[in-house]
């Protein structure tokens, strides 16, 4: 039996849900049957993740409709709606992230999934009548969050599956094209509640003060056949890798690994601003430019984001990830000073259409530096476990082993820790302009935390000598 069947052989799949003998860094296993599987998981994550941020970002439409359907919330609490999923979508990304080792990629992608359901059906019922309370509204965005935990489990679990050559594209096509759920999301919604899509199922439409009529219970139900059909293919056909298996407690070392909390800082600054300016760009457009429709424009930003984070995957795996993040979050601080230079201030009514384009590439770099902090995480911790190996305290296999799972581990921590940015973008530019009556205290706010970025990411990464090169 040649090497190539014994290796088929040796795998034993696809007998059924879960690969009992998985070597994606093995090139006659990858070449015979790894890619294949690892593809397949692959394209069922995508739609799942990209569902699970249109969920997650809901309320950043919604908000700048529910005043005119007869509710009548300020402007501080519209800003809190549109922050309140990221709250709660990145502290159960911290528990997320530990979850595809205990119960297994396809079994939780499934039934994580299949949960969005809640939030979206209760929405759907809620937006209809003008009396539901303002505390109920919070509990549903909270729900929503739900969407913004699956990203945190989702890439831990497509890590499993890729050699840590591919793993920067791997994961940058899950996150990038899971991302555009974003985009999809608030392009689709202000159609959708144009018109009565669900018959007498839908409900009322909601009456405007210019005798218009909006179906809003629409932003929740256009998501509900979607996702039950994934998450039935979820279920049926995707895998759970036996060998990723690992407890809380295993896992529970990156806590003590300083290179997680470096990257949990560097990404917030990416990550956090991708999700930060989707949730907080329309109410901001408003309120800056209140003659311009932002849901004309919203979904623009979301949609470069998303698809430059798979080209930064590309070129951190060419170039380097921690070179192509340092002159990223260079770019991105750049570009803040653009933007604040066409908003309106005394004696001017600023600029909406430059303002949107220096946002626009703002949400393009924070792409670009979401794919090159996610490559360079297997990096460092390969680094980090192939000098314990050389002192000895470890065999290549364990090496191996424990670096691919704290990478993952950290993979989903950092993005937990990066959402909070979808919380304190929005609440900074509320805050900055309830005290100031200006975004601009907000967007210093943000330029500061992108050069403590820049010192981050060349003191430890990217300057020569530095401890972990990646």
């Amino acid at each position: 039996m040649s090497v190539l069947e014994k290796s088929v052989a040796g795998l034993g799949i696809p007998q059924g849900p879960v690969l009992r003998d998985w070597r994606p860094e093995d090139p006659v296993f990858w070449n015979a049957v790894g890619q294949k599987i690892a593809t397949r998981n692959l394209w069922i994550s995508i739609p799942a993740l990209l569902l699970a941020f249109a969920v997650w970002m809901v309320w950043s439409t919604v908000t700048v409709r529910l005043n005119s359907v007869g509710f009548s919330f300020s402007t501080d609490q519209l800003f809190l709606l549109a922050a309140l999923p990221s709250v709660s979508g990145a502290t159960l990304r911290i528990f997320y992230s530990f979850m595809v080792p205990i119960f297994g990629g396809r079994r939780w992608t499934a039934l994580s999934t299949a949960s969005l359901l809640i939030p979206c059906l209760w929405m759907s019922v809620a937006v209809q009548n003008p009396e539901t309370p303002y505390s109920v509204f919070v509990i549903i965005a909270l729900l929503c969050g739900f969407g913004g935990g699956n990203f945190s489990s989702s890439m831990s679990n497509i890590s499993f599956f890729f050699p840590k050559a591919r793993q920067g594209t791997a994961l940058g096509l899950n996150a990038g094209l899971g991302n555009l759920g974003v985009s999809v999301m608030q392009f689709a919604v202000p159609l959708a509640v144009l018109g009565g899509l669900f018959g007498s199922f839908g409900g009322e439409p909601q009456q405007l003060s210019d005798g218009g009529q909006l179906w809003l219970q629409n932003a929740g139900l256009i998501w509900v056949p979607f996702i039950a059909a994934v998450s039935l293919a979820a279920w049926f056909g995707m895998h759970d890798i036996a060998d990723a298996k690992a407890s809380v407690k295993t896992q529970a070392v990156i806590f003590r690994r300083k290179h997680n909390w470096l990257m949990c800082w560097l990404y917030v600054g990416t990550f956090g601003s991708f999700i930060g300016f989707s949730a907080g760009f329309a109410m901001l457009s408003k309120t800056q430019f209140p003659d311009i429709n932002p849901l004309q424009f919203a979904f623009l930003g979301p949609l470069v984001g998303a698809l430059s984070r798979t080209l930064g995957g590309m070129l951190a795996d060419k170039f380097g990830g921690a070179r192509i993040t340092l002159w990223n979050y260079a770019l991105m601080a750049g570009f803040v000073f653009v933007v604040m230079a066409f908003l309106p201030g005394e004696g001017s009514e600023g600029n909406f259409w430059g303002f949107l384009a220096a946002f626009i590439l703002l949400f393009f770099f924070a792409g670009i530096g979401n794919g090159s902090t996610f490559c360079m995480i297997p990096a460092i911790f390969r680094g980090e476990w192939e000098a314990r190996r050389q002192r000895g305290q470890a065999t290549e296999e364990q090496a191996n082993r424990n670096a691919s799972i704290e990478s993952a581990a950290v993979i989903g921590f950092s993005a937990a820790i990066g959402a909070f940015g979808g919380f304190f973008i929005p609440k900074a530019f509320g805050t900055s302009l309830a005290m100031t009556g200006s975004a601009e205290a907000a967007l210093y706010l943000f330029i500061a935390y992108y050069l403590s970025c820049i010192a981050v990411t060349w003191w430890w990464y990217a300057r020569r000598g530095a401890e972990r090169p990646c």
